[in-house]
């Protein structure tokens, strides 16, 4: 099968607007003094799209977009950097978030759900078309992704996802957990990061399953044997988590379509990660392929001292 794309990305677009506060959690007051509150485009899909684009995989990103000034920003990020984009009309509107973002980095994003409606799906005939030029496909667990799963294993494509925060019981995650072959999730949520991996892996399809664990670096489950990922020291100081999770999908998924062996996807994921750490949520500057290749030679030269 010839490809066009080596990566199609689903779900996941939508527009922040960021917030720096003084402290999280943030205590109750009337009003607090911030900094310049900006909005710019770029949720989980985008920032995977973005950040596997700027690896050198030729990218293509497919969702549900609104006609609005919102949607129009996601338009422009795309044309700008080159990526392309399969837009769906969204009768709601384009997806939005507030993230506040603390000193230290840390991020929490206030969600608005109320964009999606029940009777909202990716057509099928276009996700398979775009399906079967592609490599791999990497599928947001926003609405209604999950109902592009079954047209994507008839094309044959590989399948990655990421259940970020997920507890390991929540079942709208588990059409996600089980139906793709490369999972990644956070620790954050979970009581048990060890027995929900290998739930995952025994219930579905996986055949690898990554937990990223912040400063701790990330937990490995390949062939039934779970590895640690350590984690990267940032190049510059850290100003900001948003974004860190999705940098990381994507230097691991450029590794995995390299050739590279799991313990290589996972270094790259955490070089890419640690470098998302040190950019504003503001920005959307991603690391490069020479970048990060660079980054990994120095720390697999340090790994052999």
């Amino acid at each position: 099968m010839s490809t066009e794309t080596d990566i199609l990305v689903l779900g996941g677009a939508g527009v922040d607007t960021i917030v720096y506060v003084p402290q999280l959690p943030l205590p109750y007051a009337d009003s607090y003094m911030v900094p310049a509150i900006e909005t710019r485009a770029g949720q989980t899909g985008d920032f995977v799209a973005l950040g596997v684009h700027a690896l050198g995989l030729r990218t293509h990103h497919m969702d549900m977009i609104g006609d609005d000034d919102a949607g129009n920003l996601i338009r422009a990020l795309h044309r700008d950097r080159g990526i392309a984009l399969t837009e769906v009309p969204l009768p709601a509107g384009t997806k939005r978030a507030v993230n506040l973002v603390g000193p230290d980095g840390r991020r929490l994003s206030l969600y608005d759900n109320s964009r999606s409606q029940e009777a909202d799906r990716l057509p099928p005939e276009t996700v398979g078309a775009l399906a079967a030029v592609s490599r791999h496909a990497h599928v947001s667990i926003t609405y209604p992704c999950a109902f592009a799963l079954p047209t994507l294993r008839e094309a044959g494509v590989t399948i990655s996802t990421d259940l970020h925060n997920w507890d390991g019981a929540e079942a709208y995650h588990e059409a996600f957990a089980y139906e793709a072959d490369l999972v990644f999730l956070s620790t954050a949520a979970l009581v048990a990061p060890e027995k929900t991996m290998r739930q995952i892996a025994e219930r579905g399809r996986a055949r690898a399953v990554v937990a990223t664990a912040g400063a701790e670096g990330a937990y490995q489950l390949c062939d039934g044997e779970l590895t640690h990922i350590p984690a990267v020291t940032p190049p510059a100081p850290v100003v900001d988590s948003n974004g860190a999770g999705d940098a990381f999908v994507a230097g691991y998924l450029f590794g995995r379509l390299s050739g590279e062996s799991p313990q290589r996807c996972g270094l790259y994921g955490a070089i890419a990660g640690a470098h998302a750490c040190t950019v504003p949520a503001t920005g959307t500057d991603l690391i490069s392929r020479a970048e990060l290749l660079t980054l990994a030679a120095a720390e697999g030269s340090r790994a052999d001292e």
